[in-house]
């Protein structure tokens, strides 16, 4: 019998259940989507970092290097299963030819190094540990990715030529947002290599028990060994490697929900349609004594029909996507060991989307409890009691046409009703506005001020070199001289020794100089101004447990120094642990400096690169929006693509919502619309009634809408956004796309919806719907 129910209900009404499927197919397809993304992300950086064998604790060092001191510390220690020191030997990009392709241009530290003999391997695309022989090259997967080199190029490096061999994973460093990248060479050419490049050492200790890596930092740093460079620990390698695929993953989620949410209220249209026009024949199923339940079970039949064939074609899409959107997670990260269990998770997000469907239907068939059977016979629609709205009078009125008046005096009057359409045309709002504002903020060049660094034209690194102070001041005296530098700033970053709560020291890398030049943003407090105060990043802070106000002890020149917490921000160089304070100090040795500067006219920036590289070449010299593209660039890109697929999806949802809402209105409105063809009203003068209703619902919705977006919306890209490490976070809007072209679509998205959900209110007669 249900079956039968279910098949005359679907063909009678088609273009309605065809919707309802289509935003639940697209709910569960989302929700499982973004499980199935989840279960392979998690997995393939678990399996990278399995094989690879990551180490628990990295520190980079740059100078000279004592290994039987360090061997000795790591015998004695109680935690320490392995260790081991690499060497990278870092060479300017200019001296790095792939194929027809330099790269001197590149902002990362490219260098060399062997394979290891312990842990930290090298993994080939089929996540085995590489075996190099003489001549070969293996790339850094980034290079692959981005068509810089392929496989059997011929390459470069300082004159001495290799083949790519073939490309590599690296646990440490394949994320753009690491600062170095390395190639894979054999023992015998990094030994030919090894006078042409700087040397850095990886410093690496895997640790019996991983819960106790904080006290083995702070052991490290008591020792007062090698620490002249970032320090990266296991659970940052982890959160480096998931950080582009992760967000990716949280937006999907955040407009899953959204659509979820979207569908449920479609879900409540065309269920409200559909009692609407049975009205009658429920009032005669009540009058023939049918209970309650059963009559619900009739509905209740259908949407669980439509739930079902909605989540297996939601599941089906989600099967069929998810190979493209797990492409990048497989060619940096390889196959997950829990491949298997994805399906079972996907299956879970399905089955709790047509849980939430049905508790939802449910909850909706419940006014058939308010339905009076006498009622429902006599007139065949709903009494709905309508707000009095004293103050607007047809016959004050002097401001609209008596179609528009009549229109938004509706809404006014039905404001239950409207709701459920403003909820959804606000939620459709929110998908379209947050996406662009995350891809303009991202794509803006004072973002990077949210990743601990500062918005400026042009930055020289120096380090690793020799009188680096001396060659410091020659580059500072060239920018004085340079009437196209307008504003320049130097950094000089130095470790100290801080005092922890339980007495113990830890290493500080501190960056002095002038921090109010060229700003970066703090999450709480500000930037340090006087002698006495100190900026911490986030991960500092945490690890101190420190917030703005709060005292720390520096020992500077082997004297404690009290300095107060002025405020904390974000980080992504230097493994997320830095601090900024301006105080002096001529104790401790500069580990590198970083001079920013700012141009007059920034069209000079690529000549005034390639002049300071030429004229410094012992200096590291990039701009920031090259600085910005090679470091955000594929997530700039992937974030570009949806927000304009978020904005065809939002139209496309105010398009189905509208069509549906007026179909249900004229269903309502039969009996006034005959009324008011009586009265002599025309079709188009009606039709003009709904535009009106449409627009002004609509009007209230985009206010609504684009303040949520502006401060909930905010907020949520605020979490995603916090997977890079920024703790404070704030939109860049495009006035023009936000407050002009949005809004020009959804208005005529809408208008054209309403003509065509409206198109039968003119076949409505006054001799069928005006009964005694």
């Amino acid at each position: 019998m249900y079956f039968r129910l279910i098949r005359n209900d679907i063909s009678n009404s088609k273009l309605i259940t065809l919707t309802t499927t289509i935003f639940v197919a697209a709910a569960a397809m989302l929700v499982s989507l973004a499980a199935i993304l989840v279960v392979h992300l998690s997995g393939a950086i678990d399996t990278l970092m399995t094989r690879a064998k990551t180490p628990h604790f990295m520190q980079m060092h740059a100078g000279e290097l004592d290994p039987a001191r360090l061997t000795e510390f790591a015998n004695r220690h109680s935690n320490v299963d392995e260790f081991q020191v690499l060497e990278f030997l870092n060479m300017d990009g200019a001296r790095i030819v792939l194929g027809d392709r330099s790269l001197a241009d590149r902002v990362q530290d490219n260098g060399f190094s062997v394979q290891s003999d312990k842990f930290d391997y090298l993994l080939d695309l089929n996540g085995n540990i590489i075996d190099v022989s003489d001549g070969e090259l293996y790339v850094p997967v980034n290079y692959m990715r981005d068509n810089t080199a392929k496989l059997g190029d011929r390459a470069v490096i300082s004159g001495k030529e290799f083949t790519v061999a073939g490309f590599l994973r690296d646990s440490q460093m394949n994320s753009m947002l690491s600062s170095s990248k390395r190639f894979l060479v054999s023992p015998q050419d990094h030994a030919e290599l090894q006078s042409l490049g700087n040397t850095e050492y990886l410093i690496e200790f895997r640790l019996k028990d991983l819960s106790a890596l904080g006290a083995f930092e702070t052991d490290y740093a008591a020792a007062g060994l090698e620490a002249n460079g970032p320090t990266i620990t296991y659970p940052l390698f982890k959160m480096i490697n998931a950080i582009s695929d992760g967000m990716m993953i949280g937006v999907i989620l955040l407009v899953s929900v959204l659509v979820v949410a979207i569908a449920l209220m479609c879900i409540r249209f065309t269920l409200l349609a559909k009692i609407e026009d049975d009205y009658r024949e429920i009032g005669v199923m009540k009058t023939l004594g049918l209970r309650i339940s059963d009559i619900k079970k009739i509905y209740l039949a259908k949407y669980a029909a439509i739930a079902v064939a909605g989540s297996l074609a939601g599941f089906g899409l989600a099967l069929v996507f998810k190979e493209l959107l797990l492409a990048n997670i497989r060619l940096y990260m390889g196959e997950s060991r829990h491949a298997s269990l994805a399906p079972f998770f996907g299956i879970i997000g399905i089955l709790l989307v047509f849980l939430a469907i049905m508790i939802y239907v449910n909850g909706v068939l419940r006014r058939f409890r308010q339905i009076s059977a006498a009622e429902a016979i006599r007139f065949g629609n709903a009494q709905e009691k309508a707000t009095v709205t004293k103050h607007m009078r047809l016959s004050t009125n002097r401001l609209f046409n008596t179609n528009i008046f009549l229109g938004v005096k509706d809404v006014l009057a039905r404001k239950k009703l409207y709701a459920t359409m403003l909820i959804v045309l606000i939620m459709s709002v929110f998908i379209m506005i947050v996406p662009q504002n995350l891809y303009n903020t991202i794509s803006s060049k004072s973002f990077i001020q949210y990743m601990g660094v500062g918005s400026y034209d042009l930055r020289v690194d120096l380090q690793q070199t020799n009188r680096i102070s001396d060659k410091a001041a020659e580059i500072l005296k060239a920018m004085n001289n340079d009437k196209d530098i307008s504003e320049y700033a130097v950094f000089a970053t130095k470790t100290f020794k801080v005092k922890t709560e339980t007495g113990t020291e830890k290493n500080l890398k501190v960056e002095l100089g002038d921090h109010s030049i060229f700003p970066i943003a703090y999450s709480q407090g500000r930037a340090p101004a006087a002698a006495d105060e100190i900026a911490l990043s986030a991960l500092n802070a945490e690890e101190l447990s420190k917030k703005t106000g709060d005292v720390i002890t520096l020992v500077i020149g082997g004297k404690e120094r009290k300095l107060t917490v002025s405020g904390l921000y974000s980080d992504i160089t230097n493994g997320g642990k830095t601090a900024k304070a301006v105080f002096n100090d001529h104790t401790a040795d500069v580990m590198w400096y970083i001079i920013s500067a700012e141009l007059a006219d920034p069209s000079l920036i690529h000549s005034k690169v390639a002049d300071y590289a030429g004229r410094f070449a012992y200096a590291k010299v990039s701009d920031m929006d090259a600085y910005i593209a090679q470091t955000f660039g594929s997530t700039i890109s992937s974030i570009g693509k949806a927000s304009y697929a978020a904005v065809a999806v939002a139209l496309m949802i105010m398009v189905l919502v509208t069509l549906l809402f007026m179909k249900l209105l004229v269903a309502k409105d039969r009996y006034s619309i005959a009324v008011m063809k009586a009265f002599g009203f025309t079709g188009s003068d009606i039709q003009a009634q709904y535009v009106s209703r449409a627009v002004f619902v609509l009007m209230i919705g985009i206010v609504l809408g684009t303040l949520l977006a502006n401060t909930l919306g905010e907020m949520l890209a605020g979490a995603v956004i916090s997977s890079f490490g920024a703790a404070a976070f704030r939109f860049t809007v495009e006035p023009l796309a936000a407050y002009l072209l949005n809004p020009l679509m959804m208005t005529g998205t809408v208008l054209i919806a309403t003509i065509l959900g409206t198109l039968g209110a003119g076949r409505i007669t006054i001799s069928e719907h005006i009964k005694e």
